[in-house]
C-alpha cells in the first residue's frame, strides 16, 4: 500500500465541515514516493460528505509528485 493512514483520528460522522477538514489533516502519509512520482491515481470513496478525506489524501499525493489525482465516489450524502 502506498497511501497509509498513519494517525487514527476521531470518527468524521459527529464533526460539522471545518472540524472534519482538520481531523484528517496530517494524517494520511505516502509510504514510498517512488512508487507514485508522475502517476495518475484515481482515489475510489464509497461515500463522499464534506470531501475532507480524499481532499487530504489528494493533497497528500500531489505533493509527492503525483501527476494527478481522481476521486470515484460510489454515493454521496446529502
Amino acid at each position: 500500500m502506498t497511501l497509509r493512514r498513519h494517525t487514527y483520528t476521531e470518527p468524521q460522522v459527529s464533526l460539522g465541515k471545518k472540524d472534519r477538514a482538520a481531523n484528517v489533516r496530517v494524517a494520511f502519509s505516502v509510504a514510498d514516493p517512488d512508487r507514485i512520482t508522475g502517476q495518475k491515481i484515481i482515489i475510489v470513496d464509497d461515500v463522499y460528505t464534506s470531501g475532507s478525506t480524499v481532499k487530504e489524501c489528494a493533497r497528500v499525493l500531489m505533493k509527492n509528485k503525483a501527476m494527478s489525482v481522481a476521486v470515484i465516489t460510489l454515493a454521496r450524502a446529502v
